[in-house]
């Protein structure tokens, strides 16, 4: 009885043993697939930033390159609406003036 209690137990602790050893195997390597995730995402990330970064330089600089194009074509136009404006100021002064001459 010994001998068989004995023999169970022994089974019982290898099996027990065998079986500890494949848990570890796999948490091991749970824990490198985690890692080469892990870079893999921060790889990924990376890459967006830059790519991020790239697409904002050239959106800001298109931007920039629109606002001086729209500032001179800003300018432009309100100088010929001041100058429309001049003129029509000198019109009307060359009627009142003519009108003032024709009541004196």
């Amino acid at each position: 009885m010994k001998k068989k209690f004995l023999a169970v137990a022994a089974t019982v602790v290898t099996m027990a043993a065998m079986n500890a050893q494949t848990v570890k195997q796999e948490v091991k390597k749970d824990a490198k697939a985690v890692g080469t995730a892990v870079k893999k995402g921060a790889k990924a990330t990376g890459e967006g930033v830059e790519d991020a970064a790239k697409w904002s330089g050239k959106t800001a600089k298109k931007g920039a390159k629109a606002t001086v194009k729209g500032v001179k074509q800003g300018a432009r136009w309100t100088g010929k609406q001041a100058k429309k404006g001049a003129d029509a100021v000198s019109d009307t002064y060359k009627d009142v003036k003519a009108d003032i001459k024709k009541k004196d």
